[in-house]
């Protein structure tokens, strides 16, 4: 049986640990660093955390080219954020999100020692997009400290956060986690524990719909991207969206709420997905995916 978790309140948040330094872990350790907030980025590799140290480099350098943010910014980001190889470290801070690839098991075994780790009253919380929070939390000894908290890609620029009440979430971390996606500028909707939450439950459709024309042949995947756009009103397409996140990433979610929907077929991945992520083409991140690009640029 759990402990009562005694929740501060977001006024004494003032630490956020993050584990997981990559493209979504270090997004958001950017925003709650520029925000003022302490940020202790974690990961397993010194390489990992160096390249997720680059990555809010390289977009706050674009940040400021824009004129949206300016040196005090940078030098404020630069003061806030600290990296380590220790887990401790960052189990110790007031508010810890996990930031890791979409596995539940890596997820729960995560949980299970940041639950033994840190200290009471911190707010445990998992970026995950699309898997079970109440699962998570029900590998852990406190499962009411803790809640999803999805950010999306890219986090500097993407304004919607979903928060996800697990079935012994206690409602105090809700409203919390609530204020804190708006003390980092984002705007916080709340969702139920249920497959791909709202975005990506909505999102299946998007995608999968765009790869059926595809495997059809019925146009090719630059049409129907700018189909979308021109008739739609997306600013992406379904092959460029995927192209950002992720290849893996995407099939991964896809995946995973077809298997929580007991294979509803409207869910089903698509052998597209699956032979490009066995082939590597991921998208940005290796440079090729639907399209190709440039490895400077990307």
């Amino acid at each position: 049986m759990s402990k009562k978790t005694d929740t501060p309140p977001v006024e004494t948040i003032k630490r956020v640990g993050i584990v997981g330094a990559g493209t979504m872990g270090a997004g958001i350790g950017q925003i709650s660093a520029l925000k003022g907030f302490q940020v202790v980025l974690f990961d397993i590799k010194e390489d990992f955390l160096k390249r997720g140290r680059t990555q809010i480099e390289t977009s706050l350098a674009k940040g400021k080219a824009r004129g949206k943010l300016t040196d005090d910014d940078l030098q404020r980001v630069n003061e806030n954020l600290i990296t380590t190889l220790k887990l401790k470290e960052t189990a110790q801070c007031d508010l810890v999100i996990e930031a890791v690839p979409e596995n539940m098991a890596l997820k729960k075994e995560i949980f299970q020692e940041l639950d033994a780790l840190a200290p009471d009253g911190t707010i445990l919380s998992s970026n995950t997009s699309s898997l079970s929070v109440t699962e998570i939390a029900g590998a852990t000894k406190n499962p009411d400290r803790i809640a999803g908290l999805h950010f999306f890609n890219p986090v500097p620029l993407m304004k919607l956060v979903e928060i996800i009440r697990g079935e012994r979430t206690d409602p105090r971390i809700i409203e919390t986690l609530k204020v804190f996606a708006q003390a980092v500028g984002k705007t916080p909707v709340i969702a139920k524990d249920t497959p791909g939450f709202i975005v990506n439950r909505v999102a299946r459709p998007f995608y999968g719909e765009a790869l059926r024309l595809l495997g059809e042949q019925a146009t090719s995947h630059e049409t129907i991207d700018e189909v979308l756009k021109e008739a739609g009103g997306f600013k992406m397409g379904p092959f460029e969206l995927m192209d950002l996140i992720g290849l893996d990433v995407n099939f991964a979610v896809t995946q995973s709420v077809y298997e929580a929907y007991f294979h509803e077929p409207r869910y089903k991945p698509h052998i597209i997905q699956r032979r490009m992520v066995d082939a590597g083409l991921l998208g940005r991140k290796t440079n090729q995916g639907f399209y190709t690009y440039d490895s400077k640029k990307a």
